[in-house]
């Protein structure tokens, strides 16, 4: 049974993915290029596109159900490179996807580490890597 959630944990995610990474390539390209931080050195709107076509791919590696491990592990490793631009669209209050004020792009940065878990447990890469430990 917990195998089953898992694997529906994982495609949900795979989903969400697909989804966020449809909407970097449409309609909220511009949404999403306020959040890329100043400081790196690439254009915008490059970052915005590569990395919706990195969601798209984890996102249908996910949802595969195939190489699990791998794609978890990808997949949370993408989550910790991304999260320096939610840290700069809090520190610079920028308004975008409804976060409108302080408060709700702090609680966004406390959901960011509960993706980078959810992806290494329900594929199972968590699991590898503590036993992978013994």
């Amino acid at each position: 049974m917990s195998q089953l959630i898992r694997k529906i944990a994982q495609v949900l995610l795979g989903a969400a993915l697909i989804y966020t990474g449809t909407l970097h390539l449409t309609t909220s390209r511009l949404e999403f290029q306020a959040q890329v931080p100043t400081w790196l050195p690439l254009s915008a709107d490059f970052v915005v596109l590569a990395s919706g076509v990195v969601e798209l791919t984890f996102g249908f590696g996910l949802a595969s159900l195939r190489n699990r491990k791998f794609y978890g592990l990808i997949t949370a490793i993408f989550f910790v490179l991304i999260f320096p631009g939610n840290i700069s669209q809090y520190l610079n209050h920028i308004e975008a996807f409804g976060l409108d004020s302080d408060t709700a792009r702090a609680v966004r940065l406390l959901f960011q580490p509960l993706l980078v878990l959810w992806a290494l447990w329900s594929s199972g890469a968590w699991q590898q890597w503590r036993s992978a430990r013994k």
